[in-house]
């Protein structure tokens, strides 16, 4: 029988495999969100006006501003502002809420449409660049690792 007392070398060497697992992840994290980020910027989005339109596209109809930040987990002033940027950039209009006439919805523009799509291409190819990288059975288990870290 191999006993190995608490504090010992194999909890220890357990301790910083787990604490380098950490920096890995959170490396790869920003490593991953910089590539994001690149990636929608050379179609001329951020990530939050990416998003956004991403929620107004899926919606199929204009969204009241705070049911748009609701469906980006967010405030409605920063919905707001973020409105303020998309709407200047040609990307979405505030229209009148026919049932709350206080209300103001923002609704995709042709143009907002066109920059969505291509953002999800990009994204698409960026994810499926990502994993090739990777065996699928090891794919497989790293979503299980992810969704246990959750």
């Amino acid at each position: 029988m191999n006993y190995q007392p608490a504090g010992s070398a194999t909890d220890q060497a357990t301790a910083e495999d787990a604490e380098q697992s950490i920096f890995a992840l959170l490396d790869a994290a920003r490593s991953l969100q910089e590539r994001l980020e690149s990636t929608l910027e050379a179609v001329g989005l951020s990530g939050a006006k990416y998003t956004a339109l991403a929620a107004l596209a899926a919606a199929r109809e204009p969204l009241p501003l705070s049911e748009l930040a609701g469906k980006l987990r967010c405030v409605r002033s920063n919905v707001t502002q973020l409105t303020d940027r998309l709407e200047a950039d040609g990307l979405v209009r505030r229209v009148a809420d026919p049932a709350d006439r206080r209300a103001v919805r923002a609704e995709l523009t042709s143009l907002g449409a066109e920059k969505q799509l291509a953002g999800r291409k990009a994204l698409q190819d960026l994810q499926s660049e990502l994993a090739a990288r990777v065996d699928p059975a090891e794919r497989a288990l790293f979503h299980r690792v992810l969704a246990a870290l959750r």
